[in-house]
């Protein structure tokens, strides 16, 4: 049977449907389906153990065996001679199927396969991480013979082997299923992991010189149907069924992959990746995985603190409240929020700026930006949704053609890079990058580098549009990409790194526009996107609604039934608030869940200490030494609110811990009651009643400039002798604070080296492995260095690695350091 659509009416394209029978019952599904999901359809569960679907079809464990019957050329159905694969084989018209169900032949042959399983598999059910959900010890008492005839000895290998810092590998158990292996290469692209031997000497493997050193290895850890492969941070800690497991949505960055949060007695015990097919589909990435121990450990605040003859010392409640809202009553102030926080919390932090304290110097930007972001933000972002048009997911799995700048997926959005590689594995899509060099993750999504030095990105943007020049459109890279972007529905993603870059992000919307595509803009935080919309920039109200408009004010000021009017100009950015406060003309800060140091303005600690600074937050952080007031707050795991994804898709989550700890909302609601004024943030149903009343408006789409033509990029300085221009950029594994107190993960964050072309580093005199020192603003760092094609002239470092931190230096594009060989003096 076919089902066909009218194309020309944007309905779906026809689908060609084949009939079949499963187990005596009737089935439609969709031309080369495969039986085993088109029994699923049924309700009719086939055992399998090297099935997955998120993986290509291999029929390795052959569990999965069928009895099936076709039809020959004169209709007659006749039997084939031997059980088949589910897995591997697709439905035909007239198939019949019989299952482990309904016949014998089936029920026999998966027996018989199960026996050969357990032929070598140890009995170690009680000590193995996996009992209790195991899908082999499962199937062992539902597909497999009440008893064994095996009387030898089983096979046995020393145990266990780490093949990586946080994955340990048991190889007596494994099966040979190979989904460990077809992931890593299929999917995540890190063919680092494979079987070796043959025959009864087949096993996992690594490979000596190239270590199992993957984003996303704990995926292979879920998805192993054994206990082959377990975390070393989980191994031997509890069991299935003593653990309390919650929903939840990764923290870490705007990726917004779905979590199960696994725990007991009151401590998180492990995360796993939840199935949602229009996000993260199976999978999340390491750092979602197992980065959850920073709340646990011995520097959590505990009370609220007020500081005393220098000194932090625990107070009530009451009177760390009372402190900070004289302190905050006596002067100007300004609210500066991280983006570790939900979307409900930075409509309090907003909320509180503007009616309790009178201000619109509110910025959720604790990081490198500009003015020009600003209103790119507010025209292009703001209100952005799948539903409102907004670039989604599942647009990058069909998309033709995407250009990346100011942004390297696999370090900054892990999930987006799966998404990419999917898209270019299945959909041959043609990946752009406009960046300095070609890394790792570039070349697994098949990528094409077109060479940019720092601070060139918007004439490379123009020259690709057609409205400017670039000393690299000669190259045959850039001929591809002109090519590529004539077919329309292109899309171009761009980082929050470009904002660094005068004209940008003006450069990218127009691109975007002259290749019949669209732009996404995808934040490395996970609360920036949602703060957005909740209005915590110096010029936005919540919903997008503009500071300078009295329509749009007078909405706000009547919802939140404010007794004066609001502030009516446009407030200070981040590096205005921090430049203000350090000339006293700012005398208070509320500030939470920021660290100074990633915000890389030389005013920072300045403007800390001679600011009152009242601090929510949940550890000792870069603010604590100047904070006046400590408040605190509960971790992600303690409290319940939603992020915005990249694409502007709620992502809502729960507490999975109970705990006496509160929300950044409530704690900002009783700081406002103590300044007289009700800020109405009491409970999380309340702030969501405030902001669907406040629904975003869809994007303006307007230029991101006031003349209405983008600001000439700013001319890169040219480096001298010994020295070059900085590209960085911050990796996925460094050393941010909300990586704290999980060794095993740490251990798989790269090594930090400096990174220069050939002919940079003949200047030098340098080959690879010798250490250089990069200075500059201050900033002196010593590393290895490794050498690839890229931009002469160009150095790139990683932006916070251990030993290496640039944050001083990394809000200035085309910044210029001095590169000397040798370790520092």
């Amino acid at each position: 049977m076919t089902v066909t659509s009218d194309k020309s009416s944007g309905e779906a394209p026809e689908v060609e449907m084949v009939a079949l029978t499963i187990d005596g019952l009737e089935v439609s599904v969709p031309k080369d389906t495969l039986v085993i999901r088109a029994a699923e359809q049924l309700g009719i569960q086939i055992p399998r153990f090297c099935d997955h679907p998120g993986l290509d079809p291999v029929g390795a464990c052959r569990q999965c065996l069928v009895e099936v019957a076709m039809p020959d050329r004169e209709g007659n159905v006749k039997p084939m001679p031997k059980p088949q694969a589910s897995c591997t084989m697709t439905v035909a018209p007239g198939m019949e199927v019989k299952t482990q169900l309904t016949s014998a032949v089936a029920d026999k042959a998966q027996q018989g396969v199960m026996e050969l399983l357990l032929v070598n598999h140890p009995l170690d059910c009680p000590v193995c991480d996996k009992g209790g959900e195991c899908p082999l010890q499962n199937q062992a008492m539902s597909n497999g013979r009440a008893s064994s005839r095996f009387e030898d000895v089983k096979r046995t290998y020393p145990k266990p082997i780490n093949i990586s810092s946080q994955v340990l590998l048991d190889r007596e158990r494994c099966i040979l299923c190979a989904r460990c292996t077809r992931f890593s290469d299929q999917v995540a692209g890190d063919p680092f992991i494979a079987l070796v031997e043959r025959g009864a000497l087949q096993q996992v493997g690594i490979y000596e010189e190239q270590p199992f050193e993957s984003y996303f290895s704990g995926n292979t850890v879920q998805i192993c149907p054994v206990g082959a492969l377990t975390g070393a941070a989980y191994r031997f800690r509890s069991r299935p069924f003593d653990l309390v497991s919650t929903a939840s949505v990764c923290e870490h960055c705007a990726s917004g992959c779905s979590l199960r949060v696994d725990h007991r007695r009151g401590k998180v015990m492990r995360r796993m990746a939840l199935a949602t097919p229009e996000v993260n589909e199976e999978w999340n990435c390491d750092k979602g995985r197992w980065a959850f121990t920073y709340p646990m450990l011995d520097d959590r605040f505990e009370l609220p603190m007020v500081r005393r003859d220098g000194e932090l010392v625990p107070v009530s409640w009451q009177e760390a409240l009372a402190v900070a809202a004289d302190g905050l009553r006596a002067t100007r102030s300004a609210v500066l929020v991280g983006g570790r926080v939900g979307r409900e919390d930075a409509y309090a932090y907003g909320k509180l700026a503007r009616l309790a304290l009178g201000t619109n110097d509110v910025d959720f930007r604790a990081r490198p930006h500009s003015a020009e972001e600003e209103r790119y933000l507010a025209e292009h972002v703001v209100g952005s949704t799948p539903e409102t048009g907004g670039v989604t997911y599942a647009d990058l799995d069909t998309a033709t053609t995407v250009v990346l700048v100011g942004f390297e997926p696999e370090e900054e959005s892990p999930i987006v890079f799966l998404r990419l590689r999917k898209a270019y594995r299945k959909a041959a899509t043609k990946v752009f990058s406009i960046a300095p060099l070609e890394t790792r993750g570039l070349d697994k999504l098949g990528g094409t580098l077109l060479p940019s030095a720092p601070g060139t990105e918007t004439e490379v943007l123009q020259a690709l549009a057609g409205d400017g020049t670039s000393e690299h459109m000669g190259s045959d890279a850039f001929a591809a990409a002109r090519t590529a972007l004539r077919d329309p529905g292109a899309i171009v993603l761009v980082g929050e790194r470009l904002a660094t870059v005068p004209g940008a992000l003006a450069a990218a919307a127009d691109l975007a526009r002259s290749a019949s595509g669209r732009v996404a803009w995808v934040p490395r935080r996970a609360g920036e996107r949602g703060a957005l919309d909740a209005g915590t920039l110096p010029s936005l109200l919540p919903g997008g609604r503009l500071v300078a408009d009295q329509a749009d004010r007078s909405e706000i000021a009547e919802l939140w039934q404010a007794e004066t009017e609001l502030p009516t100009t446009p407030g200070r950015d981040t590096a205005a608030i921090l430049e203000s406060a350090s000339i006293g003309e700012i005398g208070g800060l509320v500030v939470g869940g920021v660290d100074v140091d990633d915000i890389g303005h030389a005013d920072g600690h300045e403007a800390l200490r001679r600011a009152f600074v009242v601090s929510l937050d949940l550890r000792e952080s870069t603010v604590t030494p100047f904070a006046d007031v400590v408040l605190p707050v509960a971790p992600h795991d303690e409290s319940e609110g939603s992020f915005l994804d990249w694409e502007g898709r709620p992502r809502p989550y729960r507490a999975a811990l109970d705990t006496t700890a509160m929300a950044d909302h409530r704690v900002l609601s009783m700081l406002a009651d103590e300044l007289g004024v009700f800020l109405g943030t009491r409970s999380l149903r309340e702030v969501r009643a405030e902001m669907d009343a406040l629904a975003p408006r869809a994007p303006q789409g307007g230029r991101t400039d006031d003349a209405g033509d983008p600001p000439s990029p700013v001319s890169v300085p040219s480096p001298g002798p010994g020295e070059m221009v900085l590209a960085t950029w911050r990796t996925l594994l460094d050393r941010g604070t909300m990586q704290d107190g999980e060794p095993f993960l740490a251990g798989t964050a790269k090594a930090p080296r400096a990174v220069m072309s050939p002919v940079s580093a003949e200047t030098l005199s340098i080959v690879p492995g010798d250490l250089v020192t990069v200075s500059g603003g201050g900033v002196r760092v010593t590393v290895p260095v490794h050498i690839q094609p890229m931009v002469d002239h160009v150095v790139w470092l990683p932006t916070n690695s251990e030993s290496c931190d640039l944050r001083a230096l990394a809000g200035q594009a085309g910044a210029v350091v001095t590169v000397t060989k040798g370790g520092a003096a």
